[in-house]
């Protein structure tokens, strides 16, 4: 390899890492309900913002919702959408709700780049807002957990 091919490559590299950064933002757009960024702030709470509007995560172990065993769902904090059933939600051991299903068509799914590993992030279909990130070491029947930050969310009882 030559010098010529290692800097068209380094400079493909950043390109890319950038563009992933941009795209997101160009997609929030896409979501049929959108406020401004002063609107998203006066809406949520200061952590709720860094989380659904930032993709911040809430520290484990501090939502009230991870010891929420009542049948209902658990919708978006932000618009309001349902994303959970009280069905689904088990005890991941994690410190954060999880959950083995959405809804159907409840949430969206898209690549996360950060902490310098590949992760599926999960935002509401309707809003855009981070929920968290599923993984693939869940109970039967889907072997997916849905771990969720309970900022993100709301509980409507049955």
């Amino acid at each position: 390899m030559n010098r010529r091919h290692f800097l068209s490559g380094v400079a493909t590299g950043v390109t890319a890492i950038v563009l992933l950064q941009i795209l997101p933002d160009a997609a929030e757009a896409a979501y049929p309900f959108t406020l401004t960024d002063a609107q998203w702030r006066k809406r949520l709470s200061p952590w709720g913002y860094k989380v659904l509007r930032q993709q911040a995560t809430e520290h484990p172990f501090t939502s009230s919702l991870n010891d929420e065993h009542r049948a209902g769902l658990f919708a978006c904090a932000g618009c309001g959408q349902k994303l959970f059933s009280s069905k689904t939600k088990f005890d991941s051991g994690t410190g954060w709700p999880s959950f083995w299903a959405a809804l159907p068509r409840a949430v969206g799914t898209s690549r996360d780049l950060g902490l310098g590993e590949v992760r599926t992030e999960v935002h509401c279909a309707r809003c855009g807002g981070h929920l968290g990130h599923v993984f693939d070491d869940g109970p039967r029947p889907t072997g997916k957990r849905y771990c969720m930050n309970g900022v993100a969310l709301s509980f409507l009882p049955a």
